[in-house]
């Protein structure tokens, strides 16, 4: 079944984790004081500059005549050489400042991915140990249902399983399909039904919230339930709650991860659940073949 999850914390990170997380925080550390000297410059540089030209435009009003004009006159074009230099200096600083401000952005976004994804993924660790720690199947579709809320974010969804004697998938879950039950779809029609032939997942590019009539048979999110290649149902997604208006990368891997623990747990509780059930049958049969008959 897995072991406790109380013996193996999921939120210990392993060195390579925590040897990112220092290289990120030292990569921002410097970033930030390269952006703190850089600004400094800038300043000084634009003080430097407003300096020059308040020189060239005194120098420019004397006006005095003879050697001492020609003198003050290269000391100016020398100044405003200088002052040319000066803006392209700033430009230079300006550009790279907006360069390292936009890289240090990027370092603190995929640090907050990254802590994302650890917790994500710890969750999903846990409630993957809930779920191969039990055999019955109504609390194995509990506890998928409850994944599917915290950590897909989805407010409308239904679990399909196969029927085999029919080749029709039964809605046998959902979470706010009240509309649609007992509903089942042929295997290869429409888009659950191409999910669970093919074995490909579905996903709309662009999550549009539904109206209030929603059309089960037109999920957002089609995942396919697979033991190896063998499908056995599907996840169809139709609405995410408000704070949550797109599928990130994240996402799509979580449903991956997903799609495979639940498979495995629901066909083995279903599994142990048939089994339950012929064996109770074959001891009914048993007790009649051995009760003796009544006098």
């Amino acid at each position: 079944m897995g072991e406790d999850p109380k013996k193996s914390t999921p939120e210990t990170k392993g060195p390579s984790e925590r040897n990112l997380e220092d290289t990120l925080f030292r990569r921002s550390q410097e970033f930030s004081q390269i952006f703190n000297q850089t600004k400094a410059f800038v300043e000084e540089l634009l003080r430097e500059n407003e300096r020059l030209r308040y020189q060239v435009a005194v120098l420019q009003s004397q006006q005095p005549a003879g050697p001492t004009l020609e003198r003050l006159r290269k000391e100016v074009e020398y100044l405003r050489q200088r002052i040319v230099e000066l803006e392209r200096e700033k430009q230079f600083l300006e550009a790279k400042y907006r360069e390292i401000e936009a890289e240090n952005k990027d370092f603190a976004q995929r640090y907050a991915e990254i802590e994302e994804q650890n917790n994500n993924l710890a969750n999903l660790y846990v409630a993957s140990y809930q779920l191969h720690s039990t055999l019955d199947f109504q609390e194995v579709l509990r506890i998928v249902k409850e994944i599917i809320i915290n950590l897909i974010g989805a407010e409308v969804f239904g679990i399909f399983l196969l029927d085999e004697r029919d080749n029709h998938l039964h809605l046998v879950a959902h979470e706010g399909m009240d509309d649609a039950l007992g509903m089942k779809v042929q295997v290869g029609e429409g888009i659950l039904g191409r999910v669970a032939k093919t074995g490909e997942p579905f996903y709309i590019n662009q999550v549009v919230r539904p109206g209030p009539v929603i059309d089960f048979h037109h999920p957002l999110v089609c995942i396919p339930l697979k033991i190896k290649e063998r499908v056995i149902g599907v996840i169809a997604i139709y609405m995410l709650f408000v704070q949550k208006d797109s599928f990130s990368a994240l996402d799509h891997e979580l449903f991956s991860l997903l799609a495979g623990h639940a498979a495995t747990a629901i066909f083995s509780a279903r599994l142990y659940t048939q089994s339950e059930r012929k064996l109770m049958t074959l001891q009914s049969f048993l007790e009649l073949l051995t009760t003796p008959p009544s006098s």
